[in-house]
């Protein structure tokens, strides 16, 4: 039997369920370890006019407090430019950022002091939202343009036209395991870090530089995540450069494990989004025209938000034809904490533009939702991009079709109906809406992996490489995939923790690609090992080099048996080679950015959801009765662990869109920042009735690694029929009107109001 394409369970499984997994903050202590905090600006924009920290420094247990001036490289945390400084000095831009750093003998101790400082600031002008950053013209880079055709030609020739709007907003990652490092001095100079990231290389390159070191003095290892999401590709810098700073500056080791409360105010979020459109479309509710605006709450720095807003961008059109469309897309600066990467990377905002538009289109027109949806679908000779990217494999119209049958789509739809005719408290909504999601880094460069593959002598075999084990399974795929090289039980295959000193110059664990990546790079090692046995058993045997198999019973040359092990000791005894690296980088992707057109993906992921709703009118609380999801992920590499990744993703896109509120003081605080004041979904929100298959008839045309799709990012959007079915729903509180202004996240208050303004037209 094949390793791959087969349900395994997670290589971590016994461990997470016996307690025996081992976290950064599970690590014995070692001698002498100092406990970190960072005291936090209490303002949203000042001037820093005077920092009294001698009470901090008097304050038990303390051993050493830090301000930017102690730093002796680059005061810098930011991925892409340097502004995002470690420590504040001057002038503070977020309330929560970091002005100085403390290191005690503990941690209660470390955040008791760190709250002891004076501050005396100047208040400085703030923008806050959206809407005051656009009034200030505050962006952290041009308005980028994306357009084909004549929008506004094609807009005033349109048989019909409506306009609208729609707030989206952000969201915290709240993994389990908050931001944490811990720093080791080594000799000369060198450091060794522990650090919760997505992104060892980054976070090696940007704390070498902090220390005014080379990056080949900085090593970084991490074995596993408790959760990422996004938040520790960019995020996961500062904790482990203060732990670093520290451990230089002390020659002790240290450790820095966030509050929730402080994890929550000092790192970024999904970006909030508003969304503004003016749409053409005939009688039949095809779209003749459409132009887009997006804008979006960057925060203070730049971070990866030039990314995250062109991912939005390319995804406006998510499965369906624009025959003419100008997309603008506004990244505005505000003094809030710098947004960062989140599950989708922009990918969610723009989808659910375009699926309002297809149901605001839909009312207009009087017809079933996703009969407009269908509609408007790529097809045969409509099938380019806005970026000019050809949709070769789509695949949306057969996975959509198949779940209507499936979930009985229009039985329900009927019987929604008749629900809501007889009841006049209780609402009911449904909607299918499908998912179009490009594969691979945009930034090119990122498309690119390695691997380290170690057969011993007594044919047990280690691999390592560069991608990151948050919990998504990734560590067992890619063990998979060497497992099924070698014709070895996926038990033979131990794997280890990603080191920046075994495989450098990593991408981060992000875009979904980290099984296409580090899959493909550890299958070329595994195959070259492969290759050399075979040639040296082939010579022994006297055959062809391709007639030597690898076989669960063993290798097999002419009519000779024999268990891997014992080749593995005689292939070592004869001096061959049994370890090699394997490299692999994305083929034919490429992106003009400044013109905005290409191939930014090497394929395209779908799926397809149908979610029903009910809501109550005098409460505005909703529940979600039903779900059913078809999901592809090609030839599934482990369709257990992609099954769960496929919930997952939903029930964290549903959060997005329904509880999940962050908000805001005036004076800049954010107010919800625990879990009494934060709602993300618990076990109690999952649909009591929930069915997800994969597509059985899933397979990429692209060559990919056992022509797998990826799986992590695409089916957090499948959530957006649950948006769609609440809109429907709060349609029917007040039928014939037309689609209620709700936005996002479609928590009770903002469902009352949604229906108080639709009944009020």
């Amino acid at each position: 039997m094949t390793e791959v394409h087969t349900p395994h369970i997670h290589d971590s499984a016994r461990l997470h369920v016996t307690g025996a997994a081992a976290y950064i903050d599970d690590l014995p202590h070692p001698a002498g370890l100092l406990h970190l905090a960072f005291g936090l600006s209490a303002r949203a924009h000042a001037r820093v006019l005077a920092m009294d920290l001698s009470a901090v420094r008097a304050a038990p247990g303390v051993v050493g407090v830090y301000t930017a001036a102690d730093i002796p490289g680059d005061n810098n945390v930011g991925p892409l430019r340097h502004d995002e400084p470690l420590l504040a000095s001057d002038e503070v831009h977020f309330a929560g950022q970091p002005l100085f750093l403390v290191a005690a003998q503990s941690h209660d101790s470390a955040r008791r002091a760190a709250r002891l400082a004076k501050v005396d600031y100047e208040d400085l002008p703030a923008h806050l939202t959206v809407a005051e950053a656009l009034a200030a013209g505050d962006h952290i880079e041009p308005t980028q343009r994306m357009a084909r055709g004549d929008a506004d030609a094609a807009l005033a020739a349109s048989p019909r036209r409506l306009s609208g709007r729609l707030e989206i907003g952000g969201q915290e990652h709240f993994y389990l395991e908050g931001q944490i490092a811990q720093a080791m001095p080594m000799e000369d100079g060198q450091t060794h870090v522990w650090s919760s990231t997505q992104h060892p290389s980054e976070v090696q390159h940007l704390v070498a530089h902090l220390l005014g070191r080379p990056s080949a003095d900085v090593t970084v290892e991490a074995r596993r995540l408790g959760g990422g999401f996004g938040g520790k590709e960019t995020q996961a810098t500062a904790p482990t450069a203060a732990c670093a700073l520290v451990a230089m500056k002390t020659g002790r080791p240290a450790r820095l494990r966030y509050d929730r409360d402080d994890d929550m105010m000092l790192t970024g979020k999904r970006h909030d989004f508003v969304i503004r459109y003016d749409v053409g479309f005939d009688d039949e509710g095809v779209l003749t025209g459409l132009k887009l605006e997006l804008a979006s709450r960057c925060g203070i720095s730049m971070d990866l938000s030039p990314s995250i807003n062109d991912r939005a961008m390319f995804h406006a059109d998510n499965a369906y034809w624009l025959p003419a469309v100008e997309i603008l897309s506004h990244r505005l600066r505000t003094n809030t904490v710098s947004n960062t990467a989140f599950r989708g990377f922009g990918g969610p905002q723009g989808m659910i533009a375009i699926e309002r538009i297809m149901d605001d289109v839909a009312a207009n027109v009087g017809r079933d939702p996703l009969a407009v949806r269908r509609a408007n679908l790529y097809a045969p000779g409509r099938d380019i991009t806005p970026y000019g990217m050809r949709v070769a494999d789509n695949v949306a119209p057969q996975i959509m079709d198949e779940l209507a049958a499936s979930c009985d789509y229009n039985a329900r739809r009927a019987a929604v109906a008749a629900f809501n005719a007889s009841h006049r408290v209780l609402k009911k909504g449904i909607a299918l809406t499908p998912v179009k999601f490009g594969i691979s880094f945009t930034a090119q460069h990122l498309n690119q992996a390695g691997a380290l593959v170690l057969v011993y002598a007594d044919g047990s075999v280690q691999l390592n490489h560069g991608g990151i084990e948050m919990g998504q399974g990734l560590y067992t795929k890619v063990a998979q995939v060497v497992a099924d090289v070698f014709a070895l039980p996926l038990s033979r295959i131990r794997i280890t923790a990603t080191r920046t000193d075994k495989v450098p110059n990593t991408s981060a664990t992000a875009a979904s690609s980290g099984s296409d990546l580090n899959g493909m790079a550890a299958y070329y090692a595994a195959m070259e090992i492969r290759g050399r046995m075979a040639a040296w058993l082939a010579a022994q045997n006297g055959v062809a080099v391709e007639d030597v198999r690898f076989t669960p019973e063993g290798v097999v040359a002419a009519d000779t048996t024999m268990p891997f092990s014992a080749l593995a000791r005689m292939a070592y005894m004869a001096r061959v080679q049994l370890w090699a690296s394997g490299f692999y980088a994305t083929p034919e992707i490429h992106y003009d950015r400044a013109a905005h057109h290409g191939r930014p993906f090497y394929y395209f992921a779908y799926g397809a959801a149908c979610s029903e709703v009910v809501i109550d009118t005098l409460t505005g609380e909703h529940k979600v009765l039903r779900t059913d999801i078809l999901h592809d992920a090609g030839r599934s590499l482990n369709p257990a662990i992609d099954l769960g990744q496929v919930e997952g993703g939903f029930i964290q896109g549903m959060g997005w869109l329904t509880t999940e509120e962050l908000v805001f003081h005036p004076d800049g605080r954010l107010l919800s920042h625990a879990p009494s004041t934060y709602k993300i979904p618990t076990a109690s929100d999952r649909p009591a009735h929930m069915d997800i298959r994969l597509w059985e008839r899933g397979e990429n045309v692209e060559p990919t690694i056992h022509r797998s799709k990826a799986v992590g990012e695409p089916p957090f959007m499948l959530a957006i029929s649950v948006f769609s079915a609440l809109s429907e729903a709060v349609m029917a509180a007040a039928p014939g009107v037309g689609l209620p202004a709700l936005d996002a996240p479609a928590t009770p208050e903002r469902i009352l109001k949604a229906i108080a303004e639709l009944k009020a037209r």
